[in-house]
Order: structure tokens, then C-alpha cells, then sequence
């Protein structure tokens, strides 16, 4: 019997997915400070998934965890996303900085 670890924050169906290819996992709840952590952990690798092959399926999973988060910390994204817009602009005209004189 192969047993492959991961440690991971995983969709809610994966388990159910797992055990219907016969094979079985063990998988825990995460709470309260423990979830946060995992959900960041998962933002950077779906990010990273995204970096590596671009397309909207993985940039699908990126807006999963980024709503995940909005959720539990009761954030007002669209809210902070134009305010932030309103003070620095949004990335529209495509500019590259690429140095400063003082």
C-alpha cells in the first residue's frame, strides 16, 4: 500500500472524489486560526499554479480562496478595490515603471 502525504487545504468534494476511485484519506477540520493560515498558504499556491499556466480555470481557483477569505474575515473587497483605485488607480494603462530620480 502506497500512501502519499500532502497537508493541504483541499476543495470541499476532494475526499468524497478520492474515495470514489477506491482509495481512502484521512482529512481533518480546520478552524479559526488554522484555516486562515491554510487559506493563505493556498492563495500562494494557486497563484503560483496560475503563474505556471495561465487560464481562467486556475485563475477559478485563485478567486476561490480570495473568496474564501472575504468571507471569513468579513472584508468589503469591492468596497477596499475602489477606494484603492480612486487613490493610486487600477492598472489600465498597462504603465512599467521603471525607475525614479530624486
Amino acid at each position: 500500500m502506497t500512501i502519499k502525504k500532502y497537508d493541504k487545504l483541499v476543495r470541499d468534494k476532494i475526499p468524497s472524489i478520492i474515495e470514489s476511485q477506491g482509495k481512502k484519506c484521512k482529512v481533518y477540520v480546520a478552524v479559526d486560526e488554522d484555516y486562515r493560515n491554510r487559506l493563505k498558504d493556498k492563495l500562494l499556491e494557486e497563484a503560483q499554479e496560475f503563474y505556471d499556466n495561465p487560464s481562467a480555470e486556475e485563475l477559478a481557483d485563485v478567486q476561490e480562496v480570495v473568496n474564501a477569505l472575504q468571507y471569513i474575515h468579513r472584508w468589503d473587497l469591492m468596497r477596499a478595490r475602489n477606494k484603492k483605485n480612486a487613490e493610486r488607480g487600477a492598472f489600465d494603462h498597462r504603465y512599467v515603471l521603471q525607475e525614479v530620480s530624486e
